[in-house]
C-alpha cells in the first residue's frame, strides 16, 4: 500500500464488520464530562485535556481502572443509547455496515442501574443507527471474569427478559489470573439458552487459556488470540477450523502485548490461515476506531490482505448465510 492518501481512501470505503468493539470503551473523554454534567456527577478530572492525559497504560489493568471510572457516568437509557449512536456514527465513516459490540451489565447492575437501562438503552442506540445508516448490529452480553460464577449466573439470570434480542455471550475483563475454566457452567448454559459464546483469550494470557477457550467453553470465535501463535499445533487447529480471531492491534500496541505496530502478528496471522479480522476494542481509550487500526497495520500487509480481513470479518459474524454472501460480494465488488 505505498501511496498513503490512496491507501486511506480503499481502507475507508471498503465495507466491513466489527466483531470486537466494547461500547462502554467508545466513551470519549468530551462525551464523559457531558453525562457527567447531565447527570449531575462529580468525575476526579478537570478537563477534557487531563482526562486524555491520564490514558496512559502499560497493561491491561491500568486501563480497566480508568474504564471502570469512566463507566459511573453513564445512568439512563438516553445515555446508552447516545453512547451506542455516537460509535454507529463513527463506524459509518468507516466503513463499517455491521457491528457486534460487547457490554458489561454487572459493570452497571453492582452500582445500582437494573440490567434494562443498558440492555434498553443500547438497543435502542443500534434501532437508531439501522434507521440512519442501515448498519445491522447484535449485542453481546459479557461476564468480568475477574468476578465468580456466582455473579455471571445471576447476570444471565437477569438477562433472561432480554435473550431474544442478545446474540452471544462473551468473556472479558482481568484475564491473567482467571482461566477461562472459571466460567465453564455458566458458558454451558448460556449455549443451552442459544447464545453463541465468545471469550477473550491469549491476549496476556497463555496459550493454555485460548485451549480452555476452546474445549472447555466451546466458543464460536476467539477475541484476540495472539498469544495462540506461540504454539504451532494451536495454531494448525485454529486454521483447520476457520474459527475466527477478532485482532486489535492498537489496542495491542497501547496496552504494550507488542512493543510496536511492526512487531504485530496480523500479518503471521494471516499467512498462517487464520481467519484474522481488524477491530478496536476500547477505541476511546487506545487511540482509534476500525479504519484506524487498518491503517496501523496497512504497511505491512498488501491490498490483497485488507480484502482478506474484510471478508473475514463477516465470515466471522453471527449473521445468516444470505447476509454474509450480500455482504462479501460487496467487499468483492468494491476491491475490483
Amino acid at each position: 500500500m505505498p501511496d498513503t492518501a490512496d491507501s486511506d481512501a480503499f481502507i475507508a470505503g471498503l465495507p466491513k464488520a466489527e466483531l470486537h468493539l466494547h461500547i462502554e470503551g467508545s466513551l470519549e473523554p468530551e462525551q464523559m464530562f457531558a453525562f457527567a454534567r447531565r447527570n449531575r456527577i462529580q468525575i476526579p478530572f478537570a478537563s477534557v485535556e487531563q482526562l486524555r492525559a491520564a490514558y496512559s497504560f502499560t497493561q491491561l489493568q491500568d486501563f480497566l481502572d480508568i474504564y471502570y471510572q469512566g463507566a459511573d457516568v453513564l445512568r439512563t437509557e438516553e445515555d446508552f443509547h447516545d453512547l451506542a449512536l455516537a460509535y454507529f456514527t463513527r463506524a459509518h465513516a468507516d466503513g463499517v455496515v455491521h457491528a457486534e459490540i460487547f457490554f458489561d451489565p454487572q459493570t452497571h447492575t453492582d452500582r445500582g442501574l437494573p440490567f434494562g437501562v443498558a440492555a434498553d438503552g443500547l438497543l435502542a442506540g443500534m434501532k437508531t443507527a439501522e434507521e440512519r445508516f442501515g448498519i445491522t448490529s447484535k449485542l453481546i452480553l459479557c461476564f468480568l471474569r475477574h468476578l465468580d460464577e456466582a455473579a455471571a449466573f445471576a447476570t444471565l439470570q437477569a438477562a433472561e427478559p432480554w435473550l431474544d434480542r442478545i446474540a452471544a455471550v462473551g468473556l472479558d475483563s482481568s484475564e491473567v489470573g482467571h482461566p477461562p475454566e472459571k466460567f465453564a457452567r455458566v458458558f454451558a448454559a448460556a449455549g443451552a439458552a442459544g447464545l453463541k459464546r465468545v471469550a477473550h483469550a491469549g491476549e496476556e494470557g497463555p496459550p493454555a487459556y485460548v485451549l480452555e477457550a476452546l474445549d472447555l467453553l466451546h466458543i464460536d470465535r476467539l477475541d484476540h488470540g495472539n498469544r495462540a501463535l506461540e504454539s504451532p499445533e494451536l495454531v494448525t487447529r485454529l486454521a483447520r477450523s476457520g474459527i475466527a480471531l477478532t485482532v486489535c492491534p492498537l489496542s495491542n500496541l497501547k496496552l504494550c502485548v507488542v512493543g510496536d505496530v511492526a512487531q504485530h502478528p496480523i500479518p503471521a496471522m494471516l499467512k498462517h490461515g487464520l481467519r484474522a479480522t481488524i477491530n478496536s476494542d476500547d477505541p476511546a481509550y487506545f487511540g482509534g476506531y476500525v479504519a484506524d487500526n487498518y491503517r496501523a497495520v496497512a504497511p505491512y500487509l498488501d491490498r490483497r490482505d485488507l480484502v482478506t480481513l474484510a471478508r473475514n470479518s463477516f465470515l466471522g459474524s453471527f449473521l445468516p448465510d444470505d447476509a454474509v454472501t450480500r455482504h462479501l460480494a460487496a467487499v468483492d465488488a468494491f476491491a475490483a
